[in-house]
C-alpha cells in the first residue's frame, strides 16, 4: 500500500521524480474514494429496493450492536423527550408536566442546587376551608438525575422567551410569557423503559402525592345520589387499638392490593378487595374503616340500604362511585333478613298457608286483588333482590364498573349473615375485632399518656387476660383523668369489679342453673 511521504525537516527541495510519485498517489486515493462512495450509494439503493424492512432493521440493529461493543459507551446515542407546560398552541395545560414537576419535587436535593424555585398553592374545599401546599422546583437551566430500575434518567428545566409584538391569547398584541418545559434524556437503548414504564410510574406517583395532600370526604346516599362532606376522622393504624400482628396483616394486604393492577388484569378479576369486620360492639370496627381510608387516602361512601328501594337505584349508586374509593355498609346483618335463605323459604311458605290480617296492608291495597297473602312474600322478595343486586356488584357482571375499590362490611353478629355474603371470593379477608388485649391496651396507654411502662401494667395485663372488656370501655376509663396514675388505677378497679361479677355469675350457674337479669329470670336449658 502506498503512503503519503512525510515532509522532511530539511529545506532541500525534493527531486522531480519524487513529486511525480506523490501526485500519482493522490490521484489513486481520490479514484479509490470515489469508487467506494459510488459502490456505497449503489448498495444502499439496492438494499432499500430489494431487502425487506425487517432485514434492514436487523442490519441496523447489528451495526448499532457492533458500535456499542467495539467503540465503547462514548458512542451511545441519547434520546430526549420534551414535556411542555402547555399544549395545543398554549390553550391547554399539559397534565404530564404538572405530574413530572410534582414528582421531581420529591427528588430534588436542595443542597445540590444553588438556585431553587419555591411555589405555594392554595386549594379551596367545598365547605369553604382551604389548605396550602409547598412545591420545590428547578430553575431554568438546572438539572437533576433520577434512577429507576437501574436506568439513569436526566431531567432538565428549560424556558424559552416569549414573542414581542405578536398576538397572544384573546388577539391582543404584546409579549408572550416564557414557555416552560421539562426535558427527559436517557440512553437510546432504554427508550421502551422510559415510555412504557418510567413515565407511567411518574404519573402514578404524582397522583398518589396529590391524594395524600387532599382533604378526604365521606359520602352518604339519599335516594339515587351521593352527598359528600369533609371527613377529618383522626384514626390511623398508629393510633388504632388492636392486635399488632393483625394490624400488620391488614397493612400488608392493602399494600399488596394497590400494587397488583396488572395481576388482577392477568387473572381476569375485577381490581377490588373485600373486607368483613365482625365482633362485639365497641371493638373498633368503624375506627378501622377510618384508618384504612386515611392510609389509602380513599374517599368513603357510606351506603344506607334503607334508602334504596330497587336494584336499579342500587346499581346507579354503585356505578357512580369513582375509582380509588371505599364502599362501607355498616351492620350488614340489619340490612337484610337475618335468617338463612332456607329458613326464609319455609317462612314464606308458612305465610302463604296461614291466615292474613288485611289491616297490615297499605291503605291503597286493592281488596279484590287475588293472593293477598303474597304481599309480605313480595316484600321479602324485594329484600332478596336487593341482596342479589349487591352481590352482583361485589363479584358479578357489575363488579367491573370501576377499579381499585375497597368494599367493607361490618357486623356485630357474623352468624346471622346470609351464607351468600360469606361465600369465598366475595369478602376476601374476614377480620375479627375482639376484646381489648395487651397490644391494644399498650397502644391506648401510649396514645393517652405517652407512656410505654407503668407499675400497674402487669396487673392490667393479667386482668385483661381474665375478663372481657372492649377497647371502647378501656378508652372510657382512661379518659376520666389526664393523670396516668389516676386513670390506670380507675381502670384496674373497673377490671377487678368485672372479674368479681364474672366469678359470681359462673358460681350461680353451677349452683342453680338460673341467671338473673335486670328484667327477668331466665332458666337455662
Amino acid at each position: 500500500m502506498d503512503h503519503l511521504p512525510l515532509v522532511a525537516a530539511s529545506s532541500v527541495p525534493a527531486p522531480a521524480s519524487q513529486h511525480g510519485r506523490v501526485l500519482d498517489a493522490y490521484k489513486k486515493a481520490l479514484t479509490t474514494a470515489a469508487s467506494v462512495a459510488a459502490y456505497t450509494v449503489l448498495v444502499r439503493t439496492m438494499a432499500r429496493e430489494l431487502l425487506p424492512d425487517e432485514l434492514r432493521a436487523a442490519a441496523r440493529w447489528g451495526a448499532a450492536f457492533v458500535r456499542a461493543r467495539f467503540f465503547g459507551a462514548a458512542e451511545k446515542q441519547r434520546h430526549t423527550v420534551v414535556i411542555r407546560r402547555q399544549i395545543d398552541g398554549g390553550y391547554n395545560d399539559n397534565q404530564l408536566f404538572e405530574a413530572a414537576r410534582a414528582y421531581l419535587a420529591t427528588k430534588i436535593d436542595p443542597r445540590a442546587l444553588r438556585r431553587l424555585s419555591l411555589a405555594r398553592s392554595r386549594c379551596k374545599e367545598p365547605d369553604g376551608s382551604s389548605s396550602w401546599s409547598t412545591l420545590l422546583c428547578m430553575e431554568p437551566g438546572d438539572s437533576t438525575t433520577d434512577v429507576y430500575d437501574g436506568v439513569e434518567f436526566k431531567w432538565t428545566s428549560m424556558e424559552t422567551g416569549g414573542d414581542d409584538g405578536k398576538k397572544g391569547r384573546g388577539g391582543d398584541r404584546g409579549q408572550r410569557p416564557p414557555r416552560e418545559s421539562l426535558e427527559l434524556s436517557f440512553d437510546a437503548e432504554h427508550a421502551d423503559t422510559a415510555l412504557e414504564r418510567y413515565i407511567p410510574f411518574v404519573m402514578a406517583t404524582a397522583e398518589q402525592l396529590q391524594r395524600r395532600e387532599r382533604v378526604l370526604r365521606i359520602f352518604m346516599n339519599e335516594v339515587r345520589a351521593w352527598h359528600g362532606f369533609n371527613h377529618h376522622h383522626p384514626a390511623t393504624f398508629d393510633t388504632i387499638a388492636m392486635d399488632l400482628e393483625l394490624k400488620k396483616n391488614i397493612i400488608d394486604d392493602l399494600d399488596r392490593f394497590q400494587k397488583r393492577k396488572e395481576y388482577y388484569r392477568r387473572i381476569g378479576k375485577a381490581w377490588k378487595r373485600g373486607y368483613l369486620l365482625y365482633g362485639p360492639p365497641g371493638t373498633g370496627k368503624s375506627s378501622l374503616v377510618a384508618a384504612m381510608a386515611n392510609y389509602l387516602r380513599f374517599n368513603l361512601y357510606d351506603l344506607d340500604l334503607s334508602e334504596v328501594r330497587v336494584n336499579a337505584a342500587l346499581q346507579r349508586l354503585l356505578i357512580s362511585m369513582p375509582n380509588k374509593s371505599i364502599l362501607v355498609i355498616e351492620d350488614i346483618d340489619c340490612c337484610f333478613d337475618a335468617k338463612p335463605r332456607e329458613d326464609r323459604k319455609s317462612t314464606a311458605a308458612a305465610m302463604e298457608s296461614s291466615a292474613v290480617d288485611f289491616d297490615d296492608y297499605p291503605s291503597d291495597f286493592d281488596d279484590d286483588t287475588p293472593h293477598k297473602s303474597s304481599y309480605r312474600t313480595g316484600e321479602m322478595q324485594q329484600q332478596k333482590l336487593t341482596l342479589s343486586g349487591l352481590l352482583n356488584f361485589i363479584d358479578g357482571l357489575w363488579s367491573t364498573s370501576g377499579e381499585e375499590r375497597v368494599i367493607v362490611f361490618t357486623t356485630n353478629y357474623k352468624e346471622r349473615l346470609d351464607a351468600a355474603l360469606l361465600r369465598p371470593g366475595r369478602m376476601d379477608m374476614h377480620i375479627y375485632m375482639g376484646y381489648c388485649g395487651w397490644d391494644a391496651f399498650k397502644t391506648l396507654a401510649h396514645n393517652y399518656f405517652l407512656v410505654d411502662d407503668h407499675p400497674l401494667f402487669p396487673e392490667v395485663q393479667k386482668l385483661l387476660a381474665e375478663v372481657e372488656a372492649t377497647p371502647a370501655e378501656v378508652s372510657e376509663m382512661l379518659l376520666r383523668s389526664e393523670d396516668a396514675d389516676v386513670a390506670l388505677r380507675l381502670l384496674t378497679e373497673f377490671l377487678r369489679d368485672r372479674r368479681r361479677r364474672a366469678v359470681r355469675k359462673d358460681a350461680q350457674i353451677k349452683n342453680d342453673g338460673v341467671v338473673e337479669t335486670k328484667d327477668s329470670v331466665v332458666a337455662l336449658e
